[in-house]
């Protein structure tokens, strides 16, 4: 009698470091229980990618090549594709796990993290649980306990807005910003003006040098 191996959980990739992709795909594959079965950069290849392998889980980055991961978990809502989306990121927790929740996630993990509890949120998202770590799901419980009066000028920003602002940050034209987001100039025009009446900054000057400091504190790691 031929007895059939367990069915391994397939685990999609969205991550534009080649080192961490990489490194990431060996602890994975490490499980006798899972496998990736491909691997995307960007939002596009991601999306035609999930469409194609029907994952079980997909793990994405929100810093990637062009449109962020953030936009990649809107359009798999929109598009009503069934993947539950764990999100492995550099970014501010405290400013980007609610948003990747309400865009659609299922869970919320800084790559900062051991090995350990990456592989338990993997898990627990598999299960059909929402994961966060606990000192991000307290964050975000303060939050809503204080009814959003702790936020500041870029918490209020929209998710766009808050992509504009960052890429401002690493010195990017106006042009640039265009190119990376697939907007018009225009339209990333609108979205600086919005930026300066939320953070009350009277020119672009003042955008500039606000958006540089932020993101030299650390706030986020270079796209």
């Amino acid at each position: 009698m031929n007895i059939e191996a367990p069915k391994k959980s397939r685990v999609v990739l969205v991550e534009d470091h080649p080192m961490f992709r990489e490194q990431l795909a060996q602890l994975i594959n490490k499980e006798p229980a899972m496998t990736v079965c491909g691997e995307a950069d960007n939002i596009h290849d991601a999306f035609q990618l999930i469409e194609t392998k029907a994952p079980d889980i997909a793990i994405v980055d929100l810093t990637l090549k062009g449109p962020t991961g953030l936009e990649l978990i809107k359009n798999l809502k929109a598009k009503e594709i069934d993947v539950p989306v764990l999100v492995l990121s550099m970014h501010d927790e405290a400013l980007y796990a609610e948003r990747v929740l309400k865009a659609g996630a299922r869970g919320y993990i800084t790559k900062n993290e051991v090995s350990k509890e990456v592989m338990t949120a993997i898990c627990a998202v598999l299960r059909g649980e929402i994961y966060l770590p606990a000192r991000i799901a307290s964050r975000i419980l303060e939050s809503v306990a204080l009814g959003r009066k702790g936020e500041n000028g870029v918490s209020q920003l929209t998710d766009r807005e808050l992509e504009v602002f960052e890429l401002i940050g690493h010195g990017r034209t106006t042009r640039e910003i265009s190119s990376h987001l697939h907007l018009g100039v225009s339209t990333v025009d609108t979205y600086r003006a919005r930026i300066k009446t939320k953070l009350y900054l009277e020119n672009s000057s003042q955008l500039c040098h606000e958006a540089i400091r932020w993101v030299s504190e650390g706030q986020k790691v270079p796209v």
